[in-house]
């Protein structure tokens, strides 16, 4: 096969589940591919939430430090080749259909799954590229992903939050647990969540792994001018993008670590940093847009603050759509002051996400019922239509829930062709 479509597809029906957490089978797959180390410097980033964003600012501070660095994140929004990237560019679908023909001689009769796939695609993409640096990011928990078949020389927890209960626990401690499993002995550590579970601290402690706290040993401090981040002797002035400050935080303290800080043009680098989904403000048919793929209580917590630091002169709608395993009243309780309208919506073709009357019993629970628009739940691109039609020029739309979600959006401005960022 030739075409990566082809081979996506394939990859989806190979495996009977969808997950299945382990690293025995694709570390053998790995060590047969040469790819057990798939750069001089690996950074490991696992967490509830900001994972992306610290892999982004990673992977920004590097290029623009004109240094050779292989980036992977996960899930995407349109484009599979967003997951794998190479000196701030996604390969081409040719790379990955090359990838895939590796991994495919080599597994024998191993069985692996999608998300064991691409890990393996990126780690032998990276190697043959002969990259310095390798930022990964862990798609979920940490101890049993795919991506700790790799010794990270820099592990990064973003947060600890509840989430993927049904793989992961449901508690903090529980979870913190799994995340901490990317931890290597006398290795550094770096820590981005202000009140990490206790299992993360004793983790650290058991592995003997060199720690950095935030808020102990590298800090984000607000003042008049707005605000910075300090490391020992290093200070950076923080710019107004929409990524969470603990994120970009912990990725300077990574590379600082490494001893790969650009020597000049850090906060140029940090300005430009782009990252689609997360709090991503759009200007689309003379309407404001925000939209951020928050899927759990602590993503909608920091969306309501965000929301709150940055208000509009008119009213905030929200278009949203989720998967049924989410904890839909929490999802939606932080922002139920903070939006004037709700629209649910439904993902036709998405087996997990929630039905309509899911949705509306967790605006219920969350007290918002009043402020639903109306008993159905059309489609993401139809209800789209339908609220910006009601919509006044200074009003603005968030949309929020999912990956899926978001992506629909997306794909329709990109289809219209004539969105604007404002981020």
């Amino acid at each position: 096969m030739t075409d990566l479509q082809q081979w996506l597809a394939r990859l989806e029906r190979l495996h009977p589940t969808e997950i299945e957490l382990g690293l025995e089978r694709v570390s053998a797959v790995a060590r047969a591919l040469g790819v057990v180390t798939p750069a001089p410097n690996v950074i490991t980033v696992a967490g509830t939430n900001g994972k992306g964003s610290c892999v982004a600012t990673a992977e920004a501070l590097l290029c623009a430090g004109g240094r050779t660095v292989g980036a992977y994140s996960s899930p995407h929004l349109l484009r599979f080749n967003e997951r794998v990237r190479i000196d701030g560019r996604e390969v081409e679908d040719a790379e990955l259909v090359r990838a895939f023909e590796a991994i495919e001689a080599a597994r024998g009769e191993i069985s692996l799954t999608y998300f064991e796939y691409t890990t393996l695609a990126a780690l032998w993409l990276f190697k043959r590229a002969g990259v310095e640096f390798a930022v990964l990011e862990v798609g979920l928990g940490g101890r049993l992903d795919a991506v700790n078949l790799v010794d990270a020389d820099v592990a990064v927890i973003t947060s600890v939050a509840v989430d993927h209960e049904a793989w992961l626990g449901n508690d903090r401690e529980v979870i913190g647990a799994e995340k901490a499993g990317i931890l290597r002995a006398g290795r550094p550590f770096v820590c981005a969540d202000p009140e990490p579970p206790q299992s993360v601290i004793d983790a650290a402690s058991r592995t003997g792994a060199q720690t950095c706290f935030i808020g102990r040993d590298f800090f984000v401090d607000r003042d008049p001018a707005g605000e910075r981040y300090r490391f020992g002797g290093l200070s950076f002035a923080l710019p107004d993008i929409s990524l969470p400050r603990p994120s970009i935080a912990a990725a300077l303290t990574a590379l600082s670590l490494l001893q790969a800080l650009p020597a000049s043009g850090v906060e140029s680098a940090l300005a430009g940093i782009r990252l689609a989904g997360r709090c991503q403000q759009l200007r689309w048919r003379d309407r404001d847009l925000l939209l951020d793929v928050g899927h759990n209580p602590a993503a909608a917590t920091y969306l309501a603050r965000w929301l709150s630091e940055h208000p509009v002169t008119g009213e905030t709608y929200a278009l949203v759509a989720a998967m049924a395993d989410k904890d839909l009243p929490g999802l939606f309780a932080p922002l139920s002051e903070l939006v004037t309208r709700w629209y649910p919506a439904s993902l036709p073709g998405n087996a997990r996400a929630a039905d309509c009357g899911a949705l509306r019993d967790g605006l219920q629970r969350a007290g918002v019922v009043d402020r639903v628009a109306d008993g159905e739940c059309p489609a993401v691109a139809e209800r789209l239509q339908q609220v910006l039609s009601g919509m006044g020029a200074q009003d603005r739309l968030l949309v929020f829930g999912s990956f899926f979600t978001v992506a629909e959006v997306l794909q329709q401005i990109r289809d219209d062709g004539d969105g604007e960022s404002r981020s």
